[in-house]
C-alpha cells in the first residue's frame, strides 16, 4: 500500500472518550466489502473470512462487494467465486473502475450486477505467466491445465452472462473490454447505476 495514501478514520464520542476507528469496520457492519487490487491467496483468504463472518451473524441479508480489481492468481480467484456461490447471502456485486480477467469473473457471479458509469470490464483467456521451463512432457502438461482451466472458466462466464460457450470463447480469444453499456448488452451486467 502506498505509505502516501491515507484512508481517514472515523471518530466517534461514548461515554470512555472519543475512539477512533477504520472507515472499513463502519462499512462491513453495514455489510459492504470491498475487492479492491491484485487477487492473491491473500486477499482472496480476507474476503473469504469476511464472507463467512457475515452469512453466519445474518445468513439472508444481502452482502455488496465493490469490485475494482486487474485480476491475479485464478486458483484463489476460483476459491473465492465458490465460497461466493456457496454463502446463503444474496451478493450485491458493483463495478468501480475496472473488473479485469478474474475480477471480471468475481463481478459477472454476483446475484445483482451493478456497473458505474465510467467503470469496464474485460475478459480473456487464462495466461501462463514467467519463464516456462522444461521438458515438452511438462510443457504439454501445463498446456492441458491452462485448457481445463480455459474451459471452467469459459462455462462460468456463459452461465452468468446468457451466452454460448462458443461466443465467450469468440470474445477470450483476446482481451475483450466493455463500457459499461456494453457490459450490460454483453449480459456481463445487470444496470448501470449513479449512485453507491
Amino acid at each position: 500500500m502506498n505509505p502516501y495514501v491515507m484512508i481517514p478514520g472515523i471518530l466517534k464520542e461514548t461515554s470512555e472518550g472519543t475512539i477512533r476507528y477504520n472507515i472499513q469496520d463502519e462499512l462491513f457492519q453495514k455489510r459492504e466489502i470491498e475487492c479492491v487490487g491484485e487477487i492473491t491467496q491473500e486477499s482472496v483468504q480476507a474476503l473469504i473470512l469476511q464472507l463467512r463472518y457475515l452469512q453466519k451473524k445474518e445468513p439472508e441479508k444481502e452482502i455488496t462487494m465493490y469490485i475494482n480489481s486487474p485480476g491475479g492468481e485464478v486458483t484463489s480467484g476460483l476459491a473465492l467465486y465458490d465460497v461466493m456461490k456457496a454463502v446463503r447471502c444474496p451478493i450485491r456485486t458493483v463495478c468501480i473502475g475496472i473488473a479485469a480477467s478474474m475480477g471480471a469473473l468475481l463481478f459477472i457471479c454476483g446475484d445483482k450486477r451493478d456497473i458505474l458509469p465510467h467503470a469496464r470490464v474485460m475478459i480473456h483467456d487464462p495466461l501462463i505467466t514467467g519463464n516456462i521451463t522444461g521438458s515438452a512432457l511438462k510443457i504439454d502438461n501445463l498446456s492441458r491445465d491452462l485448457m481445463k482451466i480455459r474451459e471452467i472458466t469459459g462455462n462460468i462466464i456463459a452461465e452468468h452472462t446468457g451466452k454460448s460457450l462458443d461466443e465467450v470463447f469468440n470474445k477470450t480469444a483476446t482481451d475483450s473490454y466493455f463500457s459499461a453499456e456494453e457490459a450490460v448488452d454483453f449480459g456481463l451486467a445487470d444496470n448501470i447505476i449513479y449512485e453507491i
